[in-house]
């Protein structure tokens, strides 16, 4: 048995994101036998707000399935824009340093697994495994830098950027080895500096025995008085700024006369409130919350198509997560990727693809799948491939023999 400490922002039980796989991770390490200490911050993920019972203010130790738990508070807003964006993860590395010394002096790990986001907590942690001995491993989920200057989240000087870009360089390289989640990815982390030989991919992953096609009449279409014929258009996930889900909804007012179509947006995060004001009144459109994680299959199931907006800048500093959970539905999906990125090249056979920040392409894509059953569905054993290489057993793993 080996002591393995994971270092980051989002842990279990947030539900979607980085939080759902870390939290994955640690339960999977612990049901092998290794003894698993994470110190992370209160779950506040994706609304960015803290979640109940939870409070914040405070540091609070606690225990999921033999996993101790150290939770540390940081700085929110719900409106997490520009600057903020830059703070919350600030406050996280300030309030979790000591605790994370602490540990790693006391408990003496074999590995320390730290998640980006946040790259800030790095050097507190490779200090101290360095004191102790400990291997360290970088979890990349997201090139936070990359996508914070892409999607605007940061803006300034020239300096801002140069200096951002050399605290990632020196972090990056202090490494043991770096585990991110696409082959672009691994491929700008080469370019960063990192030795491709300290590279390892790993994908998000998908319980295939938890998501799974429907067959039959899904109980979703009685429950939201949903027309046996009526077509639905399904977006599930995170309700943020790198989504691109203001391409969707100029794609929905598009097709806003279309009765035939219904579209539902579920999730939560900072941008909700204000899309729910801006186009909640269609009524082709509703807005709902994260479904219970045991209907999920349901959910899912219940969408002819999917659809996957992502705003082109970030294309490729990250691979949605969500994407695991459509393939394993079986369902039809429509996705924004341009020519020569890795979602486009992933998907390839699978979807249907169409050009970003394109709208009207968008929703010319939805019509035409409305209209036409065998439309984007020309090879639904390509989708059934791509969901068995996102398999979560397979996945897990992997993984635990990087850490141990």
């Amino acid at each position: 048995m080996a002591h393995i400490l994971i270092y980051g922002m989002n842990y279990a039980p947030e539900f979607a994101g980085v939080g759902r796989y870390t939290g994955e991770i640690g339960e999977h390490l612990s049901e092998i036998g290794h003894d698993v200490t994470v110190v992370t911050t209160l779950p506040h993920y994706p609304g960015w707000k803290v979640l109940p019972p939870y409070r914040n203010g405070g540091y609070r130790t606690e225990r999921q399935k033999s996993v101790k738990i150290v939770r540390c508070p940081l700085i929110l807003r719900q409106r997490m824009h520009g600057v903020w964006r830059l703070i919350a993860p600030l406050s996280f590395a300030v309030t979790s340093a000591p605790v994370a010394l602490w540990q790693i002096l006391l408990r003496r790990p074999v590995s320390v697994l730290c998640i980006e986001p946040t790259l800030f907590a790095a050097p507190i942690a490779l200090l101290a495994a360095w004191i102790v001995g400990a291997t360290t491993i970088l979890h990349v989920q997201d090139l936070e830098i990359d996508a914070a200057f892409a999607v605007g989240h940061l803006r300034g000087a020239p300096w801002l950027k140069k200096l951002a870009y050399a605290f990632e360089r020196l972090m990056l390289r202090r490494f043991h080895r770096v585990i991110t989640i696409s082959d672009k990815m691994a491929e700008y982390l080469s370019n960063k500096g990192v030795a491709s030989d300290r590279i390892a991919i790993v994908r998000n992953w998908v319980d295939l025995d938890h998501v799974k096609p429907m067959e039959g009449v899904n109980p979703y279409r009685r429950e939201l008085g949903i027309a046996d014929k009526d077509f639905v258009v399904l977006y599930s996930g995170n309700i943020g700024a790198k989504q691109g889900l203001d391409q969707l909804l100029s794609g929905i007012v598009r097709l806003k006369d279309r009765t035939d179509i219904q579209f539902i947006i579920a999730g939560e995060g900072p941008a909700k409130a204000e899309l729910v004001a801006l186009f909640g009144h269609l009524d082709n459109l509703r807005f709902l919350p994260f479904q219970p994680e045991e209907r999920l299959s349901e959910f899912l199931g219940l969408a002819d198509m999917h659809v996957l907006p992502q705003q082109s800048a970030a294309a490729d500093f990250m691979l949605p997560s969500k994407l695991g959970g459509m393939l394993a539905s079986g369902r039809r999906i429509v996705a924004t990727a341009a020519v020569g990125t890795e979602l486009a090249a992933f998907l390839e056979g699978a979807a249907v693809l169409v050009t970003p920040d394109d709208p009207a392409a968008l929703a010319e894509a939805i019509g035409r799948g409305a209209e036409d059953t065998h439309f984007g569905d020309d090879n639904p054993s390509r989708r059934r491939q791509l969901a068995s290489q996102l398999s979560k057993a397979d996945a897990l793993k992997n993984l635990g023999a990087i850490l141990v």
